[in-house]
């Protein structure tokens, strides 16, 4: 990124990014003539609902809605298949001396959520149910961690059942061709992973703050962590599961490299979203099959 992009961004609006004819042109040759507009007013829409993001840079912030649209997932807040996630990042750019220096810049970054992974795998058609919930106390009667066997028995009143505490999350799938696979972590293993991968939620921890969706909305980011975990070891990925899995919350290096929002050193800013979370490990996963 060279430094008068740095400068434009902090002048120039989404809206007018987005408007400029070099920009168009290119969302017109990746969307389409007919949907252009309707994307340019869903990126607009989403960055207008969330101040945090009005400060990513413009092209960030239309690389991960051009990623949700290859992917064919709605850019709806109300359906929340995927979101853009601001992340302090920082680049190397040349200043007005010809020197190259490093400056902070802060990115929208690409997060697929639950409901995106389940979108996902049953349109690739290799999946006759999949699934993701919440356990709640007293619905686990017993568990074999030699067989991996469960038995659940679930709380037939809905009313009776929100108002129980969660003691765990499940996810199971059956594939067409009969296989089956289904996974259980207790509330505390779940607490632990989300400790270990996402910075973000132990500094929320510290402080008391809420800049994390692991401090808002944890049980929705761990329904994702069973989908991940469970689709990416067990399960059949296709072309745009992988394309999703790899993607999701990763930023561009100065050589274009995918980096992972493992344990990101710098701090949330207090009041804004989610800095840095990695949802299982992801990045550490691919550390170690290089190294094998």
């Amino acid at each position: 990124m060279e430094k008068n992009e740095v400068q434009v961004h902090k002048k120039q609006g989404i809206n007018a990014f987005l408007q400029t004819d070099a920009v168009k042109n290119n969302i017109v040759s990746v969307i389409g003539e007919k949907d252009s507009q309707r994307f340019i007013s869903s990126v607009v829409s989403a960055v207008q609902t969330n101040p945090s993001l009005a400060e990513c840079t413009n092209q960030s912030i239309l690389s991960a809605a051009l990623l949700g649209h290859s992917l064919k997932l709605p850019q709806s807040p109300q359906l929340q298949m995927f979101y853009f996630v601001p992340f302090n990042n920082k680049k190397k750019v040349t200043d007005e001396n010809g020197r190259e220096v490093e400056v902070k810049v802060k990115e929208a970054v690409f997060q697929l959520s639950y409901r995106g992974y389940l979108q996902l795998a049953m349109r690739s058609g290799q999946y006759h149910k999949i699934n993701a919930c919440e356990i709640r106390e007293g619905e686990l009667k017993s568990y074999n961690p030699i067989t991996e066997e469960y038995v659940f028995e679930a709380i037939k009143n809905f009313e009776k059942r929100k108002d129980l505490p969660v003691v765990g999350y499940y996810a199971y799938f059956e594939m067409t061709n009969g296989y089956k696979k289904e996974i259980y972590w207790s509330k505390e293993q779940m607490e632990e992973h989300a400790k270990r991968y996402s910075a973000s939620y132990r500094t929320d921890l510290q402080k008391g703050w809420k800049t994390s969706y692991w401090t808002s909305d944890f049980d929705s980011m761990a329904l994702k962590t069973m989908l991940r975990q469970l689709i990416s070891k067990w399960g059949m990925m296709s072309v745009e599961l992988e394309t999703a899995y790899k993607n999701d919350m990763a930023v561009e290096d100065d050589s274009g490299n995918l980096l992972y929002l493992d344990n990101v050193p710098d701090e949330p800013v207090k009041g804004t979203d989610v800095m840095g979370d990695v949802i299982d490990g992801v990045a550490s996963e691919i550390k170690e099959e290089k190294n094998e």
